[in-house]
């Protein structure tokens, strides 16, 4: 019973580090793109570092007074303490691993340069961190009673074709998805970010763009016990199960990627498919996170 309780506990706990680092990426994915912030990060003194993790603490910490990653939160002084630093500690975790796949951090940058980079970048991670459970978890009414729950399928199973849901229940999730992945990547598609980033990463980073883009698309929507998570294990689908639509979703969201591309003329029909692939593959990393909360939002 002991074992099976810290078993309980420790999966609780896994379970909050990925709701809290899949709102990290929810909410701070767009100000990666800037490289207005990564010159900020590779020039800021000591000073204002220290200053932006102060302000970042007392913000983080007034929200974790009444709500967290965690879908329990306490509400005592050491508790919202406790978890305000865990936050941070998630967001800054992100950051560094999403800027070392930007290749905006390598070993060849200085440790003041890295340590700027990552604080100011991880402000808005941190935040998603915070605002995780609060926004975006879904309450008691998403997980309904079992036994309601089969009557509703035996229903819907007797009054509508098995193929007409899982038609609408596909072109629904194409919709969202596409919604989301415009939504997040719109703005980043005309910017200078994307060849920059393009520039600096070869063959190996480009399938790490695309490991990274599918874990986060599955955690977003499927581990991390955002509104609407249940609901999507239900709903009907040519590519329902969650490996199918995870891949499904990713692939709307490239095709999404590059006609983004094209609109903003970051992409021509002359340029070689190298440039093509390289271009899509970094836009779809934000295009496939957001495509990911459209789903949720559907």
């Amino acid at each position: 019973m002991r074992k099976r309780r810290r078993r309980h506990q420790w999966v609780n706990e896994l379970d909050n580090l990925v709701r809290g680092a899949c709102g990290g990426f929810l909410f701070g994915i767009p100000l990666l793109y800037t490289m207005e912030v990564w010159w900020i990060g590779s020039f800021v003194e000591p000073i204002w570092m220290l200053g932006a993790i102060a302000i970042s603490f007392v913000v983080i910490f007034l929200i974790n007074r009444t709500a967290g990653f965690r879908k329990s939160s306490g509400i005592r002084f050491e508790d919202a303490a406790m978890e305000t630093i865990e936050a941070i500690a998630i967001g800054i975790l992100c950051t560094l691993l999403m800027l070392i796949l930007l290749q905006e951090i390598t070993p060849q940058v200085p440790l003041d340069e890295v340590l700027g980079k990552v604080i100011f970048e991880g402000i808005p991670f941190t935040l998603g961190v915070a605002l995780a459970n609060q926004f975006l978890s879904g309450g008691e009414s998403d997980q309904p009673d079992q036994s309601d729950k089969q009557a509703a399928d035996s229903a819907k199973k007797s009054t509508r074709p098995q193929n007409t849901d899982e038609l609408n229940g596909t072109l629904s999730d194409v919709g969202g998805t596409l919604l989301g992945a415009a939504i997040v990547a719109f703005s980043i598609a005309p910017t200078d970010e994307v060849p920059m980033i393009a520039s600096a990463v070869s063959g190996p980073w480009l399938l790490a763009f695309i490991a990274a883009s599918l874990l986060i698309s599955y955690a977003v929507v499927f581990e991390a016990g955002f509104a609407n998570q249940s609901k999507r294990r239900e709903q009907q689908g040519l590519f329902q199960k969650p490996l199918g639509e995870t891949l499904m979703s990713y692939l709307v969201s490239l095709m999404a990627a590059t006609v983004m591309l094209l609109f903003f003329r970051q992409l021509s029909l002359s340029d070689p498919w190298q440039l093509w692939l390289t271009f899509t593959l970094v836009l779809g990393l934000p295009a496939t996170i957001g495509g990911a909360a459209g789903r949720l939002a559907v």
